[in-house]
């Protein structure tokens, strides 16, 4: 990360970067897994950074967080009970709360410190989640967490850091971790990961999609723009259970209405484009190629 005295500068590979003009540091601090920072930007207001990449925004957060997780929620008939592995600013904690059928949420983060941090200087994010009833909010290891844990879910969602080299959610990308979290779905039960941009990460995308399909039989990928991350972001998911792309925009509006859910972003037409996914990225997901493994994890750029 390159953070001067007005800009910002995140890099999306060696020679790529997105700048991002700076008012002013709210708060700096390296953590015992990553370097938190928390600014206020002149275009999209105050942003979370982890190891110099931006993770929210106050004014486009909304369109990262529906989009990760409501395609799953809507389409899982009754999701009871949710795992969420990170996501410590809060914002896929208060996106699954939205849904009335949930009874719990579990929400494991690695880092303390990113959970309190957020609260402190972002609470708009999380928008009191943390305090609901239904929330059990957990720091641990996801990885671990998930392959001690004795419970079962519906629904399992990744909002986990980048894979990066030496970074703190590597092995949460990996056919193993794959492997353990089908084992704590109940039957129709879904998996979804963020992961990561379709355009400057391709490689690493059409992996993960490899990598799920080849462990849950049955997945797919889809994807949104997300302009503080100045690209195309994708979405990969793993079904026991009913497909979210097969869900027509009719029937999403319907569901969305019947459950009484507030969104800004996410509606029957908005569901069927994020999985309108170009040619170019159809193709590289029907190519054969390797699957991420504990040995040989997939990584993106930079």
């Amino acid at each position: 990360m390159s953070l001067g005295w007005k800009w910002f500068i995140e890099y999306q590979t060696p020679h790529s970067a997105h700048m991002h003009g700076i008012k002013k540091i709210i708060h700096s601090k390296d953590t015992r897994f990553q370097k938190i920072d928390i600014v206020d930007s002149y275009e999209y207001g105050r942003m979370l950074l982890l190891d110099g990449k931006v993770q929210s925004t106050v004014r486009d957060e909304f369109i990262y967080h529906e989009s990760l997780v409501h395609p799953v929620m809507i389409a899982h008939p009754n999701p009871k009970d949710v795992l969420i592995i990170g996501g410590g600013e809060g914002g896929t904690l208060r996106e699954v709360l939205k849904h009335p059928q949930v009874r719990s949420v579990t929400m494991v983060d690695i880092d303390a410190d990113v959970i309190e941090s957020s609260r402190k200087y972002m609470p708009e994010l999380s928008c009191g989640a943390f305090s609901n009833a239904r929330t059990d909010v957990i720091v641990a290891d996801g990885r671990r967490f998930v392959e001690s844990c004795a419970g079962k879910f519906d629904l399992i969602i990744m909002d986990v850091t980048d894979p990066l080299e030496g970074g703190p959610g590597q092995l949460l990308y990996t056919k193993e971790f794959y492997e353990s979290a089908l084992a704590k779905l109940r039957a129709g039960g879904m998996l979804v990961t963020q992961a990561t941009s379709t355009y400057y990460s391709i490689h690493c995308f059409a992996t993960l999609f490899r990598t799920i399909k080849k462990v849950f039989g049955r997945a797919g990928g889809y994807h949104v723009w997300v302009p503080a991350y100045d690209s195309s972001w994708g979405f990969v998911y793993g079904t026991k259970g009913r497909d979210p792309r097969g869900l027509g925009a009719g029937n999403v509006d319907q569901e969305i209405k019947r459950r009484g859910i507030p969104l800004k972003y996410y509606r029957g037409e908005a569901h069927s484009a994020l999985f309108a996914l170009p040619k170019d990225v159809v193709l590289q997901l029907g190519e054969p190629g390797n699957v991420a493994t504990d040995s040989k994890p997939t990584f993106m750029p930079i």
